[in-house]
C-alpha cells in the first residue's frame, strides 16, 4: 500500500457522524463483548473531527499511508467501545481500520497473570518485614490467616496489626514494579506488530489469548486495505513500546471508577483490597503518561487541555 494522495483524504472540518449499524467490528480479544451507549457516541463524536486531522498528517508522513492510534484508560472508562466507533468512523470515511486488544499480550493468561500478581505482592510484603525484622512465626501465622480471608491488603486491618502497615508498603512496591512493565505485558512483541504496519505490511500474525491453556492461537490478519491501527489497552501509552503516533486517554477519576465498578457488580461485592491496590497502581501509571496523550478525554466527554487534566486529578 502506497502513500496516500491528500486529494483523496476526507474533509475533517465537514465530517459528520455516520448512521450506526446494531453491530459494529470491534477488538480482537477473544469472548470480548461490546456495549455501546450514548456516553461512548457522544466521547467519539466529539473527538473523531480533532483525530482525523491530526491522522491525516501522519498518514500522507507514512511513506506506506499508515498510521496507529491507541485508545487507554483505567478500568470500565470505555476503551473497546470508543476505539470500535472511532475504528468505524476511520472505515467509513474511507480509511480502513483495524482494532487490536492489547489484552491479548500479556505474558500469562488471566488466571495465571492474577496467581502472579498476588504472588508478587504478598512475597515483596514479606521481604519487607524481614528487612524492618519485624517477621516471626506469629506474624507468619497472621499473614496465613489473611491470606486465606483476603485481607493482607486491606488498610482498615493495619489498627489490628501495625506492623501489617509495613507489609503492606513492600508489597505495593513489588507489584508496581510488575504492573505494566515488560515481566507482565510483552511489549516487544507489539513493537513488532507496529513496526510492520507502518512498514507497510500485507499481513500479520496477531497473537490471540482466552482465558484457558488451550485459548492460545495466532491469527494471520489481511492488512492490505487498512489505513489506521487502534490499539485499544491499558498500557496502550506506556513508554515500553514504540510507534504509536496518536495516543488517546480516556479518563476517569479513581471516585468515578469506583462508582462504575460497584454498580457493574450486579451481586453487590465491592473489590477486594488487592483489587483495588492494583487499579490504584494502574491508574498513576495513567497518570505518569498522560503528559504524552494527544487527546484526554473526561468522563463526562469533555475534551481536556494537560493542564485542565491535572487540575481534575489533584482535585480528586
Amino acid at each position: 500500500m502506497k502513500n496516500l494522495d491528500a486529494a483523496l483524504l476526507p474533509d475533517f472540518k465537514t465530517w459528520t457522524a455516520p448512521p450506526l449499524p446494531s453491530e459494529i467490528p470491534h477488538g480482537d480479544m477473544p469472548g470480548d463483548k461490546v456495549h455501546i451507549g450514548d456516553d461512548h457516541i457522544a466521547k467519539a463524536n466529539r473527538v473523531f473531527p480533532a483525530l482525523l486531522e491530526k491522522a491525516e498528517a501522519v498518514l500522507q508522513q507514512n511513506p506506506f499511508g499508515r498510521c496507529v492510534v491507541t485508545v487507554c484508560g483505567g478500568s470500565g472508562v470505555g476503551k473497546s467501545e470508543t476505539a470500535s466507533l472511532l475504528s468505524y468512523y476511520f472505515t467509513q470515511a474511507g480509511l480502513g481500520s483495524y482494532t487490536l486488544s492489547g489484552d491479548n499480550y500479556p505474558h500469562r493468561i488471566p488466571m495465571y497473570n492474577d496467581a502472579e500478581r498476588l504472588r508478587i505482592f504478598r512475597e515483596g510484603g514479606i521481604r519487607g518485614l524481614i528487612t524492618s525484622g519485624v517477621y516471626c512465626a506469629d506474624a507468619a501465622a497472621i499473614l496465613r490467616e489473611l491470606w486465606c480471608s483476603e485481607e493482607d491488603a486491606a488498610p482498615a486491618k493495619v489498627k489490628e496489626y501495625p506492623w501489617l502497615a509495613l507489609y503492606q508498603k513492600a508489597g505495593r512496591a513489588a507489584l508496581a514494579g510488575y504492573l505494566g512493565h515488560p515481566a507482565e505485558q510483552d511489549f516487544a512483541q507489539l513493537t513488532e506488530i507496529v513496526r510492520q504496519f507502518k512498514n507497510g505490511a500485507d499481513t500479520i500474525w496477531l497473537k490471540r489469548m482466552g482465558r484457558s491453556d488451550t485459548e492460545l492461537y495466532y491469527e494471520n490478519v489481511d492488512f492490505s486495505a487498512v489505513r489506521v491501527l487502534i490499539i485499544e489497552w491499558t498500557h496502550g501509552n506506556s513508554d515500553y513500546y514504540a510507534g504509536v503516533d496518536i495516543p488517546i486517554l480516556l479518563n476517569s477519576t479513581p471516585q468515578e471508577t469506583a462508582a462504575y465498578r460497584k454498580l457493574r457488580n450486579r451481586d453487590g461485592k465491592t473489590d477486594s483490597a488487592f483489587t483495588t491496590m492494583v487499579l490504584e497502581i494502574e491508574q498513576r501509571l495513567l497518570e505518569q503518561q498522560a503528559h504524552k496523550a494527544a487527546f484526554i478525554i473526561a468522563k463526562s466527554g469533555e475534551l481536556l487541555s494537560y493542564a485542565q487534566y491535572r487540575a481534575l486529578m489533584a482535585q480528586s
